[in-house]
C-alpha cells in the first residue's frame, strides 16, 4: 500500500481514501499495524482539530434518529460532519450487522457528511479498539465535528469519554424509575444529558425526567473541567427538531470554555496517555498469545480450571509468573 499517497488523499478530504485509511487502522495484521502507524504520523497535521462528540444511550432511545436530525442541522449550517457508529460484535461468530447507514438515509446522502460503521470486535466500553485512530483520520480529512456513537448498552460505556471532547448521554422519558435507567458511572462521565422524544404526548413526561436528572446532577461532586451549570439536562426531539439548536449551543459553549481555561488540551493529553497505556496492555496480551509454549500452558491450565482442579486466580498467577520469568523479570 502506498502510504504517502493514501495520506495525501485523506488530507485532501477524499472519502475513498478516508475509508481505506480507517480499514487499515482497524486491521489487526502486524504488517498493517506498522503501515497504520506510518499513516497516522503522516496525517498528524497541526491545526486540524474537530469537535469530538461522544454519544451513548440505552437501546431504543433513538440514537440513530437523533444523530441524523442533529447531523443534518450541522450540515445545513455549513459544517462537515463525520459519524463513527460502533456496532456490537457477536461473541460467538465475531460478526456485526453494521446497519447504521440504512438508519440514517438522509445524512448518508448529504455531501457534507460521512458515516462509518465499525464492529466493536468484543472490545468493552461501547467503542471499538481503533476508534480513536479513526477519529484522528476524520480530523485530518477536515471534518469539523466527529460524532462517536457507542454500541448502546447505556450503563458501562464510559470509555467513549476517553475519545471525546464532549460526552452526551441520550435518554428517553417514561422509563419507569427514571434514575435507574443508567448507572452513576456513566452519569459522572456525561457532560450533557439529553432527554429525547420530547414531543407530542411525551412532552410532560420528558420534562419530568429532565427535572429528575437535573436534580441528580446537582448532588454530584463538581468537576474541575466544568463551568458553572454543567453538566446539565435538556429536552430534545429528534422527530421535530425541538431543542437541537439549544443543545448544540450548550456543546459549543462548554467546548469554548474548556479551550479558554486550558482544560481542552489537558483532557486530550490525558486521553492520549490513556490510549498509550491501553496499547501497552493489549501488546503484552498479544505477546503472550503469540508464544507457543505459553499458549500450550494456558490450555493446560484452562482445562485444570474448568475441571475444578485449580482456582482461576492461582492459574492466572502462574501464567503471569512464567511470563515475567521469560521476560527477564
Amino acid at each position: 500500500m502506498d502510504i504517502p499517497a493514501l495520506a495525501d488523499g485523506v488530507l485532501a478530504g477524499e472519502r475513498r481514501a478516508l475509508a481505506r485509511a480507517i480499514t487499515l487502522v482497524e486491521s489487526g495484521r502486524a504488517d498493517h499495524r506498522a503501515q497504520a502507524a506510518d499513516l497516522l504520523a503522516a496525517c498528524a497535521v497541526p491545526g486540524r482539530e474537530a469537535l469530538r462528540l461522544g454519544l451513548s444511550g440505552t437501546p431504543g432511545v433513538g440514537k440513530s434518529t437523533f444523530i441524523e436530525a442533529f447531523g443534518m442541522m450541522l450540515v445545513d449550517a455549513g459544517l462537515r460532519v463525520a459519524v463513527l457508529a460502533v456496532d456490537p460484535s457477536s461473541t460467538r461468530t465475531g460478526g456485526s450487522i453494521l446497519g447504521d447507514k440504512t438508519r440514517m438515509e438522509r445524512l448518508a446522502r448529504a455531501p457534507g457528511a460521512y458515516i462509518r460503521p465499525s464492529p466493536s470486535q468484543t472490545h468493552l466500553g461501547g467503542i471499538a479498539r481503533r476508534t480513536r485512530e479513526a477519529v484522528s483520520l476524520c480530523e485530518a480529512a477536515g471534518f469539523d465535528v466527529v460524532l462517536i456513537e457507542t454500541v448502546g448498552v447505556g450503563q458501562s460505556e464510559t470509555v467513549v469519554a476517553e475519545v471525546s471532547d464532549v460526552f452526551v448521554l441520550l435518554l428517553a422519558p417514561g422509563g419507569g424509575d427514571e434514575l435507574q435507567g443508567v448507572k452513576r458511572g456513566i452519569m459522572e462521565a456525561a457532560d450533557l444529558i439529553l432527554i429525547n422524544k420530547a414531543d407530542g404526548a411525551m412532552v410532560a413526561a420528558a420534562e419530568r425526567t429532565r427535572a429528575d436528572y437535573a436534580g441528580a446532577l446537582r448532588l454530584m461532586r463538581r468537576r474541575a473541567q466544568d463551568p458553572q451549570g454543567f453538566p446539565k439536562a435538556l429536552c430534545v426531539s429528534a422527530l421535530d427538531g425541538a431543542g437541537l439548536a439549544a443543545a448544540w449551543d450548550e456543546m459549543r459553549a462548554l467546548a469554548d470554555w474548556r479551550r479558554a481555561e486550558g482544560h481542552w488540551q489537558d483532557r486530550r493529553a490525558a486521553q492520549a496517555r490513556h490510549w498509550f497505556e491501553e496499547e501497552v496492555r493489549q501488546g503484552l496480551v498479544a505477546l503472550l498469545r503469540s508464544d507457543a509454549g505459553a499458549r500450550a500452558r494456558m490450555a493446560d491450565l484452562g482445562r485444570a480450571v474448568a475441571e475444578g482442579r485449580t482456582a482461576p486466580a492461582a492459574a492466572a498467577a502462574e501464567v503471569v509468573a512464567r511470563f515475567r520469568t521469560a521476560a527477564g523479570g
